[in-house]
């Protein structure tokens, strides 16, 4: 197994971005839906630049709109500073399977984003939780931050490589199409 059929068989699901008191525990941006379901998983390898360690969760809780967690071993703040920056990742043998029309955001990374009339409009880099929803930051011609919600989000085509998207370049979401004019079909403009 290559290091990318290794990196395909993990899920990054978060990221240590700090210490949290003095007794060991850091903070963690989780990824998951809600923020706290990292939390059961109880086996965590932390990856930072070159450096991956296998790690046990020995207690965690949600702290605002983060997690805050204490892992095994690291029983100070200057251990658990050793953490910051780590990405969080498990085994994707561990994750649950998913229904019909659901999928795990690491999966449409690197996916071509096709807007209205099937135009491109750039490859998925990442994603960012933003307080009204999650967004598909898309990265082509310019880059684009785009809702990733059922009403912007169309079709995930995983065979084909291809996510299609409600967008109109130049508009917003949802915008109705227009000609060169701005006139939407049917309108005056």
């Amino acid at each position: 197994m290559n290091a990318s059929d290794a990196a395909r068989e993990r899920v990054v699901l978060g990221r240590v971005t700090g210490v949290f008191g003095i007794k060991g525990w850091v903070k963690i941006e989780s990824y998951t839906d809600p923020v706290e379901s990292i939390l059961s998983f109880r086996d965590w390898l932390l990856e930072q630049r070159t450096a991956r360690r296998a790690v046990a969760v020995r207690e965690g809780r949600r702290h605002g709109r983060q997690v805050v967690a204490h892992i095994e071993s690291f029983d100070d703040r200057d251990r658990a500073a050793e953490l910051v920056g780590a990405e969080i990742s498990v085994p994707r043998s561990s994750l649950p399977k998913l229904g019909a029309r659901e999928f795990y955001r690491a999966d449409l990374i690197g996916l071509t984003v096709r807007g209205g009339g099937g135009t491109v409009l750039g490859k998925v880099d990442h994603f960012i939780d933003a307080p009204a929803g999650p967004v598909m930051v898309v990265r082509g011609e310019q880059d684009l931050w785009l809702p990733a919600t059922p009403p912007h989000l169309r079709r995930v085509d995983l065979t084909r490589g291809e996510v299609h998207v409600e967008w109109q370049p130049g508009g917003a979401p949802g915008d109705a199409p227009r000609d060169e004019a701005g006139v939407e079909p049917g309108g005056e403009g």
